[in-house]
């Protein structure tokens, strides 16, 4: 009896070492701190000499700091026993469109995916080759294809929802898809929110797997906060 529960406190003892090993892992290694997702932000409205009107060509210059395009994914750790949310983003975004009355034509927006930075350097690395394998693909583009008709000129300081059908390229693979934005013109800036949800498949692309250690569901969001001035 006495072999029996040395081998029994031994056998907890070691799976103890394997568990507390596992968390420690995950903690110092991979756990993410996520980014919260964008909100339309309540910026001053712009009035008198600096606000101008709504009319014109907007453009997004790259590497403004308060713009953004990138992603949210739930990554899975040993065999999912563990979930956890990552978010990657980049600034280096261009992008233009114009818009005339209750119209908006013209959208088009490029991002390097090659930038795209997150929590974890190692995450940044390995996207680079797997699953969007940003330096065979390191570009993903929005082209509007439908004039998107407002339900009137917006006011300076008003929010208003919208629907974009447009070509969404990722990983090298074209796909017509509608993205509910949420737009706000501040009597200068014109802030656009949104996402997307984008099954990795749809892209030819596979969901990023570890050796079974840590893997990321095969779906996502490409999410984006954009602020463009007029040209």
């Amino acid at each position: 009896m006495g072999s029996v529960k040395k081998l029994l406190i031994g056998v907890l003892a070691l799976v103890v070492l394997v568990v507390g090993g596992f968390f420690a892992a995950y903690f110092l290694w991979w756990k993410s701190d996520p980014e919260p997702k964008a909100e339309i932000e309540e910026t001053p409205v712009v009035t008198g000499d600096e606000a101008g009107g709504l009319d014109g060509t907007y453009t997004l210059t790259a590497g403004e700091a308060d713009s953004f395009v990138g992603y949210r994914v739930v990554e899975q750790f040993a065999a999912a026993v563990v979930e956890s949310t990552a978010t990657g983003r980049t600034s280096d975004v261009e992008g233009t469109f114009t818009i005339a009355g209750d119209t908006v034509e013209d959208v088009s927006v490029t991002a390097n995916l090659t930038t795209l930075t997150s929590d974890k350097e190692m995450r940044d690395n390995r996207i680079k080759t797997l699953g969007l394998e940003s330096e065979s693909f390191p570009e993903s583009t929005f082209v509007l294809t439908e004039p998107i008709q407002l339900p009137a000129a917006p006011q300076a300081g008003e929010t208003v929802t919208i629907d974009a059908t447009g070509d969404f390229t990722l990983h090298g693979v074209t796909q017509p898809v509608t993205i509910p934005i949420e737009a706000r013109w501040d009597g200068q800036d014109i802030q656009l929110v949104g996402s997307l949800p984008v099954e990795f498949a749809d892209y030819d692309m596979d969901a990023p797997n570890i050796g079974g250690f840590v893997s990321v569901q095969d779906h996502g969001d490409m999410e984006f906060q954009l602020f463009f001035r007029k040209a």
